[in-house]
């Protein structure tokens, strides 16, 4: 991704690009992430919170057809992402 200045955001995501690509796959793979991360840390605290585990079940089917259909498209944009994010082994 080309950087247009500003603060780095994940290493990898520029502020400025971040609000203007908010459509893009990676973005939405990258928000799925930070949200499934965020729940999982939620249920580790709560482990009877069902609702929210099936929330968190709703979260991973997306962000794997997401990576599904990224991986069809354009592989290097898949395998640079995954690196990127660290979720899946390679």
């Amino acid at each position: 991704m080309k950087k247009k200045g500003g603060r780095n955001f994940l290493g990898f995501m520029v502020k400025e690009e971040k609000e203007e690509n908010r459509g893009s796959v990676e973005f939405q793979v990258f928000s799925f992430t930070n949200k499934i991360r965020r729940l999982a840390s939620h249920l580790e605290l709560h482990k009877k919170d069902f609702s929210s585990e099936r929330g968190l079940r709703i979260l991973l089917g997306k962000r794997r057809r997401l990576l599904a259909y990224l991986a069809k498209k354009n592989r290097v944009r898949y395998k640079k992402l995954i690196s990127q994010l660290n979720i899946r082994e390679q």
